[in-house]
């Protein structure tokens, strides 16, 4: 029976997973231009408390609260965008660090809107939502075998499931396009790049605009899964995890995030024998990756080789 297999606890950590996957994927594109931003924690934040508050305040269903959020954080994403392109490297990390922790405190400060440090809780969940939606059609979860929790898990694994597909098979798609093909001339020479006719300006907001978008719309989902936000979760800390991901797993192909967020996000689950010394086991892959591979666990020699084995297995086939 389905209900023996289904976990709730196991398929909320892959819930978890795969929006850091959707994270690591908005870090991607950013850095796809070179720009180095360490604000896409603050980005998470404004999507997450705009969701929580429409859907919690004014009875905005959650589809349309995540669309607004994605939309309010890349408009502030590409307000941003203007004044960091005078700025390169560890400077554009800084002050996107700082304005994530503008956000922060803001949040904390504006308790009449967000209950300041205290945090919002009571966030309409994504798994009842759509528990009740199937009662209310007149479908019973205990068909299937599953108990209403059960099913409440097992929908919002597959909901996050199909999302994080289609961003990766959007992204990957962008990235063949004239648009991938300018991103990445852009990171490779600006300067030869626009003597070759390239747009810098418009392309490099695009890419800051599309990631802060990409990391609202994962702070909106983030709000539905865990009903609960405050403004501890969007510290620097979670800034910094969020561009591990793509250290860790490599910024070069779209796969290298992906990779990062997945292990990352997973360990913790498999080092819980350690838990004590989990933080110095990820410094110390840390530094052995920067020693050993610094473009990251996955880069394009990889891929490539992994294309050349799959066209000769299809030929000997």
């Amino acid at each position: 029976m389905l209900g023996d297999i289904v976990n709730p606890y196991y398929l909320q950590v892959a819930s978890f997973i795969l929006i850091n996957i959707i994270l690591g994927v908005s870090i991607y594109i950013t850095l796809a231009t070179g720009q180095l931003s360490l604000g896409h924690a603050g980005f998470m934040s404004i999507g997450a408390y705009t969701s929580a508050i429409l859907t919690l305040n004014y009875n905005v269903p959650i589809v349309l609260g995540l669309l607004a959020a994605a939309v309010l954080t890349g408009l502030v994403g590409v307000l941003v965008g203007f004044p960091a392109l005078r700025l390169q490297g560890v400077y554009l990390a800084i002050a996107t660090l700082g304005l994530g922790e503008v956000i922060r405190v803001l949040f904390i400060n504006w308790e009449g809107l967000t209950n300041g440090a205290v945090g919002i809780a009571k966030i309409p969940h994504m798994g009842r939502e759509i528990l009740q939606f199937s009662k209310d059609i007149g479908f019973d979860p205990g068909v299937l075998g599953l108990r209403s929790n059960q099913f409440s898990s097992l929908s919002v694994f597959l909901v996050l499931l199909i999302i994080a597909i289609v961003v990766i098979w959007f992204f990957i798609r962008q990235n063949n396009s004239r648009v991938g093909r300018a991103f990445a001339s852009i990171k490779m020479d600006e300067q030869a790049s626009e003597a070759m006719g390239i747009n810098i300006t418009y392309y490099k907001i695009l890419a800051f605009g599309q990631g802060a978008l990409l990391a609202g719309f994962a702070g909106g989902l983030y709000a539905h899964v865990t009903a609960y936000i405050s403004p501890s979760d969007f510290d620097y800390h979670r800034a910094v995890e969020i561009l591990i991901f793509a250290i860790f797993g490599g910024s070069e192909v779209i796969w290298g995030p992906i990779f990062g967020a997945t292990f990352l996000s997973a360990a913790p689950e498999f080092l819980r024998a350690v838990s004590e010394y989990r933080f110095m086991i990820y410094g110390a892959l840390l530094v052995l990756l920067m020693a050993f591979r610094p473009q990251g666990i996955i880069d394009v020699n990889m891929v490539n080789r992994f294309k050349r084995k799959k066209k000769n297995k299809k030929k000997e086939g």
